[in-house]
């Protein structure tokens, strides 16, 4: 008896025969695939290839100087941030799900709105009010008459315990979006059952809901933490040296390409790590419900002070990741916005419209020729394609610039060698520092999002639509134009705005790789903040953030209203 083994000689000839027995169309869709994947790929072959070869090796100064601070920084700073976004996501998703109190339906929506708000927006506020020039400190000095900060003690907001409360306040909606629509799905009869065996309210959610709810939260913590990982611009400006920085500055300040690729295979090594310790906090159990008939979950009234506790306890995080910041900008859009409203902050909103749009356009367009690939050809190859094409939005926005400056930038100099070798003439930069390579990072870095949408809009057809079509006559592409197209409008509709809004705010990427003069909105702010003039900046983020509400909105509605079996206004002294 033999073993047939998957890289045997056998399976490569069973796979030669079966890739020739395929028509010509699908062998160049798996073909068009194979290139697309290149692409997508591209900065993480390039900066593999480069951190193990590079042209001056400085590994032992990157060890000795930069490494250990950078790393004991980044991982310090994920880890309260994952802590303190799960705590809050998890405990007001539970009270929000579980429990009526004064004002639930109003922070329901309000817990959710962080997300439209850039971390590095919100870092900027923060030191407006809580910085020793701040209004806050201003404002206590003159108060009690202290003379300097020695005659009083203040949190400083510029350190990495800063940056930790600051970025835990925008991220914990990853947490709780998860975490709600977890909840969301749970039936009232295993949470009943927790609660005949003897089980508290408190025993119910860690014995039972929690349980259910994991898998989604790690989820939830892993998407906050790998925001936490791309961060530059709070990062940079709340004074912490994390990797992001250590590849901003090696790369920009000293002009080293190669000791930037070599920090930012270290960057990608933290991404791998962060997924498999997702993985592994997940566990392998798998939580599913045995029945097909679901109860929905009563709301359990909260009244008196337990009520009022729980509308605190709920708001107080809208409070610290949206209206104080929000404060801060209206202040400086009532005081500086007519000032502010200059052709430079016009160019910046055409120059975000243009590549936000761009990226919008082609990660969607990529999007939808994989997942129709996939649908026509289901076969492991297209699944795995699906997949590997959106690991882009796990590579953090200054790895992806790294990774494509050096492809783009050695293409550029072949071209400009070859003419200049040829016909002495200087092609200069074709690809690298144009609004080219912005819109493809943007692309590459949210083509996750734009699958996942579109996908889920195929998801919705039944396939034996795709069958009558063709017993009709009509080829996979007449299919696609007439019967999908029109049904998927929503979903590529999603998919866009998705994109476009990330695009918007996306910092890194479009920082490092924009052309020399081109302002987005993004590096706009970043640029007068950086000038310790953000206060001229606050039109400029107020519009960032207003772009930024529509798709959160959107989200929030989706997620709820998937209660299993209903909502139920039922007010039951259950789950107490």
């Amino acid at each position: 008896m033999s073993l047939a083994y998957p890289f045997g000689a056998d399976a490569i000839g069973r796979n030669i025969k079966n890739w020739f027995a395929r028509t010509g169309g699908e062998q160049l869709t798996m073909l068009s695939v194979v290139f697309l994947l290149a692409v997508l790929l591209l900065p993480i072959m390039a900066i593999v290839w480069l951190s193990l070869s590079p042209a001056e090796n400085i590994w032992p100064h990157l060890w000795a100087n930069v490494l250990p601070s950078a790393i004991a920084d980044t991982i310090y700073l994920m880890v309260g941030v994952g802590a303190i976004t799960l705590i809050v996501g998890t405990g007001t998703a539970w009270l929000v799900t579980m429990y009526q109190f004064p004002g639930r339906n109003i922070v329901d929506w309000l817990l959710v709105l962080p997300l439209a708000m850039p971390t590095y927006i919100i870092a900027f506020c923060y030191v407006e009010l809580f910085d020793y020039s701040g209004n806050l400190q201003s404002g206590l000095r003159a108060l009690f008459g202290w003379q300097s900060a020695r005659d009083y003690w203040f949190p400083q907001i510029r350190s990495t315990e800063g940056a930790i409360f600051v970025m835990s306040f925008v991220l914990y909606p990853y947490v709780y979006l998860s975490a709600r629509a977890s909840f969301l799905q749970q039936s009232i009869c295993v949470l009943e059952v927790a609660r005949t065996l003897g089980h508290s309210s408190w025993g119910v959610f860690r014995a039972v809901a929690l349980p259910l709810a994991r898998p989604a939260l790690m989820a939830g913590v892993a998407l906050g933490l790998m925001e936490c990982l791309n961060d530059i611009g709070a990062v940079e400006y709340l004074g912490v040296n994390s990797l992001t920085i250590a590849v901003y500055t090696t790369w920009l300040d000293r002009s080293n390409l190669g000791g930037a690729s070599q920090l930012a295979s270290v960057m990608l090594i933290f991404v791998i790590l962060l997924f498999t310790v997702e993985r592994l906090a997940r566990g392998r159990q798998k939580y599913h419900h045995t029945t097909g008939r679901y109860q929905p979950i009563p709301y359990v009234e909260l009244g008196g002070v337990r009520g009022w506790l729980a509308t605190i306890a709920c708001t107080l995080p809208f409070l610290l990741g949206v209206a104080l910041p929000a404060v801060v900008l209206l202040d400086g859009v009532f005081r500086f916005g007519r000032s502010s409203l200059d052709a430079a902050l016009l160019w910046s909103v055409w120059h975000s419209f243009l590549i936000a749009g761009l990226a919008a356009s082609i990660a969607v367009s990529l999007a939808l020729y994989l997942s129709y690939g996939r649908r026509v050809l289901p076969n492991l190859f297209m699944r795995i394609a699906t997949r590997l094409a959106g690991f882009g939005y796990a590579v953090p926005g200054t790895v992806l610039a790294v990774g494509l400056l050096i492809p783009l930038a050695a293409f550029d100099n072949s071209i400009d060698g070859f003419m200049r070798n040829s016909f002495g003439i200087s092609t200069g930069l074709i690809l690298s520092g144009t609004i080219f390579a912005v819109v493809l990072a943007l692309a590459i870095r949210f083509m996750a999002v734009s699958v996942g949408a579109v996908e889920a809009g195929f998801d919705r057809i039944s396939p034996n639509l795709d069958a009558a079509a063709r017993t009709l006559g009509e080829t996979s592409t007449s299919t696609l134009i007439r019967i999908h197209l029109p049904m998927l409008r929503p979903a590529l509709g999603a998919a866009a705005l998705l994109v476009f809004v990330d695009s918007m705010k996306e910092l890194p990427a479009t920082l490092l790789l924009r052309p020399f003069n081109f302002d987005t909105l993004a590096t706009h702010v970043y640029g007068l903040a950086s000038l310790d003039q953000f206060e001229e900046a606050s039109l400029a983020a107020m519009l960032i953030v207003l772009i930024g509400l529509a798709p959160v909105l959107l989200l929030h509605r989706a997620i709820a209203s998937g209660r299993v079996g209903g909502v139920s206004h039922e007010r039951k002294p259950g789950i107490r």
